[in-house]
């Protein structure tokens, strides 16, 4: 007896108001140190979430309101759910960004990556291939909807593909990637040596919003620094007229590498101390927005089920209720000598 009068004094105070207008402070508390100081955002607000959990769970134990109206216990459990399901995503999330060239192969490798603690990568099963895109644009450079084709195969072998964009991403292993408007140019080299080549790319700034500035300096296989800088002058997007993204005609780039200076066209070569490098042609790149979260088709079900439950509670309330108030004391029929109430017909 005294454990159970215990017990209900620990729910009393767990399901109190006032611990739940706390733990809402504590809450934005967290919110605005996780926006101040990114590594503390996870725990800064995963931990008032779940006990504002256990707060909603207790009330919903000790009240006789959710006991007696079962919908509305059910609506209470789905937002307990929405809560919980919120601080887990929270956790294992990842939110990052990859540049692919065209005909390549993506290769696991993310660059501003921000990933929850209870995240655990699985980037070698989303393994697909950019073949290219399209992107057509209005007069003023206004970029019009991005198509790109990508392929991959799935677990049965078999080699798929689709056309993906901004809005229309590619799921692979729980992985959502979109395109971005960050794309470009990419001169693609091969670093021969005696032990073999290596193929690699370099991504020359986005195109067309870096159009004056197309070059980047890159690091070949052996440490040693070149500068790669596109050479054409051509407009390839007129930003007068409906346009689309395009190579252009001339695809020559310049290198310099230490204190000489080379011009090279698609096929050329050039010898270096370390080995050969050879001018295979140019590409373009896409940028992706990279996007992981495990409780998305939880967070849509508790979700739905909130709002099934919500509104089955309000139709049962309404239902139980009249519809309209009861007609006045005047407005009554009128009853005989002896006070018995005599019909009234219309």
């Amino acid at each position: 007896m005294h454990e159970s009068a215990l017990m209900r004094r620990l729910l009393v105070r767990c399901a109190s108001t006032r611990l739940t207008v706390a733990l809402l402070v504590l809450l934005a508390a967290g919110v605005i140190g996780g926006y101040a100081h990114e590594p503390i955002a996870a725990v800064g607000v995963t931990f008032p979430l779940a006990l504002l959990t256990l707060n909603l769970a207790a009330a919903a134990a000790i009240r006789p309101v959710f006991r007696s109206q079962a919908p509305l216990l059910v609506a209470h459990l789905a937002l307990a759910a929405l809560v919980l399901l919120a601080g887990f995503g929270r956790l294992s999330a990842l939110q990052a960004r990859a540049e692919l060239t065209q005909g390549l192969a993506f290769d696991g490798q993310l660059l501003d990556v921000q990933a929850g603690p209870l995240h655990r990568p699985r980037l070698q099963q989303a393994a697909f291939t950019n073949e290219g895109f399209e992107i057509e644009y209005a007069p003023g450079l206004k970029r019009g909807r991005t198509r790109n084709a990508v392929r991959w195969t799935d677990a049965q072998g078999r080699v798929r593909r689709a056309v993906i964009g901004d809005h229309e991403p590619l799921v692979l292993a729980g992985y959502r990637f979109y395109t971005t408007p960050n794309k470009g140019y990419a001169p693609v080299f091969t670093w021969r040596t005696g032990a073999g080549d290596v193929q690699g790319a370099v991504h020359l700034p986005s195109y067309p919003v870096h159009r004056l500035r197309q070059a980047r300096a890159w690091t070949l296989p052996d440490g040693t620094a070149v500068w790669v800088m596109l050479k054409t002058e051509e407009t390839v997007i007129d930003p007068d007229k409906p346009a689309a993204f395009a190579l252009p005609r001339d695809r020559d780039v310049v290198l310099r590498v230490g204190e000489e200076r080379f011009e090279l066209a698609p096929g050329d070569r050039i010898a270096l101390p370390g080995g050969t490098l050879i001018y295979e042609g140019l590409r373009t790149w896409m940028g992706y927005r990279v996007y992981y979260d495990p409780t998305l088709p939880w967070l849509l079900a508790a979700s739905v089920l909130a709002t099934l439950a919500l509104a089955v509670h309000f139709a049962l309330k309404f239902r139980r209720q009249p519809w309209r108030s009861a007609r006045p004391a005047s407005d009554a029929p009128a009853g005989d000598a002896q006070g018995r109430p005599v019909a009234v017909w219309p």
